[in-house]
């Protein structure tokens, strides 16, 4: 699977985050892969208008450490902490209202995780 690529397996903003968060973020791409309204590749999840935060502030580009990359390999094999969750956010620092009205599932870390 192309997350596990040097081009796609990124930190993101996971990184700062427990191992558990790193999981679960890498969770909730694959969650969204398998919803309908979603795109159905890691790519295009990630790459998605306005999915994430850190393809636009740059932090996607940073190299990952090898806990990312365990992370990435944790949640393929079927590790989902988020209980299926599609979004998350960090609630102190979430500007768009929209995200607020999703139906919060679980706080990993500085992360609520949504349906």
């Amino acid at each position: 699977m192309e997350f596990l690529d040097s081009k796609h397996n990124k930190n993101g903003e996971a990184r700062g985050e427990t191992y558990e968060g790193k999981v679960a973020v890498a969770a909730v791409i694959l969650n969204r892969m398998s919803t309908p309204g979603f795109p159905k590749n890691t790519y295009d999840v990630i790459f998605q208008t306005n999915a994430f935060t850190a393809v636009h502030d740059g932090q996607y580009y940073l190299t990952p450490n090898s806990y990312s990359y365990r992370a990435v390999i944790d949640a393929l094999q079927g590790w989902d902490p988020t209980h299926g969750s599609v979004y998350y956010y960090n609630p102190f620092l979430a500007t768009d209202e929209w995200i607020f009205t999703r139906k919060t599932v679980i706080r990993i870390g500085n992360h609520l995780f949504a349906k």
